[in-house]
């Protein structure tokens, strides 16, 4: 074949998410509750979550039916387009072949209105009023925004305080489709006040917005809280983007040797790998990438044990890769890579060497955004780049040894809201962080004790 993208008709957006947990090389460990430390029920879960969401967070079903009304608002935009870089191939001279998923073509130009739809889709038959959320780079606020707005939510958005100065026309989208966003940590929640009182300049981090959020939800009746990433519902809902690309690379002949995804708290990774590993599982030989920053190295310098999500212990304990619930990583401009944790799934599938993990630096990866803009002519969203960078370098190694390869990443959104990463790149204010061991290990010493 010599077409540049591949696509596929509307009538086959999935029908059915795909659970990872029925291919999994072990049983997943059980989730805490953060004050009794004990399994967590459904009946424990239901002030932050509805039931809907609950039943998909605990299955165990290969297959999940994706509602009509879901797939009626995906339409607007899935089946997403799988392109072959041609033109990159070509600036690099490898002899490998590269394929990029591109969820940039969603409203608000990322993967994440695939979770985020369904997400308000069950809270709003559920007869939740509000949803109480977080955000960092600002991708997933303005996705549950767009969600809440489509089925008539309020939504409040806590964002992380170092992406609420650096991004303001993310901002300014999530107020666009009706949301009210605060700079977390704000004085609006305990959570907050308690971080404020302690470091008025708080940057903020994920672990410190999602207590907040969940302190808000957990405080207030007629709402509830929603996550973009690390849940076992967050990572179902994504899978539509991986069970598109096999579609997509079966008209195309092809299959990957390699499939890439940046990782932060897992959402848009699993969203590509998931549906390779039932590949794995069924005995297809394929390596699955995740690529993290080296100023966040979670996969590759965290360990794996029962940790709280948030900063303030009120989120629920899960065993993950961890860096500390209390970790505070710089303001690097790839906010949606800055969780201390990965999820579960993630984690397990990690821990058992199903997949592999990669750290790049900040610098690098840059590089490679521009010269994926400068060939492809999508401006990638800086948490993108992470996995333009690790294909990149496939592409080179398969050039120094001769030997073709098939690559396969996610370009889980665009840049064209994150022009100021940009700016201070070209202008050279950006420098390369690698998160130092010590400051880990000392993270590493309030992890909680927990008897299992």
């Amino acid at each position: 074949m010599d077409e540049t993208k591949i696509l596929l008709p509307e009538s086959q957006i999935p029908t059915h998410w795909y659970n990872v947990v029925s291919d999994l090389p072990a049983p997943p460990s059980p989730v805490l509750h953060p004050g009794t430390k004990k399994p967590v029920t459904p009946q424990d879960m239901l002030p932050l979550f509805p039931p809907g969401l609950l039943e998909q967070e605990m299955s165990a079903e290969r297959w999940i039916k994706i509602p009509d009304e879901v797939r009626e608002i995906y339409r607007l935009w899935r089946p997403s387009p799988l392109y072959r870089a041609r033109r990159l191939e070509r600036a690099l001279g490898t002899p490998a072949k590269i394929y990029y998923k591109y969820e940039g073509v969603s409203p608000a130009g990322s993967h994440k209105p695939n979770t985020a739809v369904p997400q308000a889709y069950y809270n709003k038959i559920a007869g939740t009023r509000r949803i109480a959320t977080e955000t960092g780079a600002g991708q997933w606020g303005s996705s549950i925004a767009l969600a809440c707005k489509m089925f008539g939510l309020e939504c409040t958005v806590y964002m992380v305080r170092v992406s609420f100065g650096q991004k303001p026309y993310r901002k300014s989208m999530m107020q666009l489709w009706g949301a009210k966003v605060l700079a977390s940590p704000s004085d609006q929640t305990n959570a907050g006040r308690s971080i404020l009182a302690r470091d008025p300049a708080s940057q903020g981090s994920l672990g410190i917005a999602i207590s907040e959020a969940v302190e808000d939800a957990a405080t207030h009746e007629d709402t509830r809280y929603a996550l973009g990433s690390v849940l076992n519902h967050v990572c179902l809902h994504q899978t539509v983007i991986g069970l598109e690309a096999r579609e997509q690379l079966k008209i195309a002949g092809d299959y990957p040797d390699v499939v890439i995804g940046c990782h932060g708290g897992g959402s848009n990774f699993a969203g590509i790998a998931f549906p390779f590993v039932a590949d794995k599982a069924a005995g297809k030989a394929v390596r699955i990438m995740a690529v993290e920053p080296t100023s966040c190295p979670t996969l590759t310098k965290g360990v794996y044990a029962f940790d709280y999500g948030d900063t303030a212990q009120m989120a629920p304990i899960a065993k993950m890769y961890t860096l500390g619930h209390d970790f505070m990583p710089p303001g690097i401009h790839a906010g949606g890579l800055r969780y201390h944790g990965a999820a579960p799934l993630v984690s397990l599938l990690a821990h058992h060497k199903v997949i592999e993990a990669k750290a790049v630096g900040q610098l690098a990866c840059f590089e490679a955004a521009v010269q994926f803009a400068g060939t492809e002519g999508i401006i990638p969203a800086p948490e993108s780049s992470h996995a333009i960078r690790a294909a990149v370098d496939e592409a080179l190694q398969a050039k120094a040894e001769g030997k073709p390869r098939t690559i396969l990443f996610n370009l889980s959104g665009h840049g064209h809201v994150d022009m100021a990463a940009y700016d201070d790149y070209f202008a050279g204010r950006l420098e390369d962080f690698e998160y130092p061991a010590a400051k880990v290990q000392e993270s590493l010493k309030h992890l909680p004790q927990v008897a299992l």
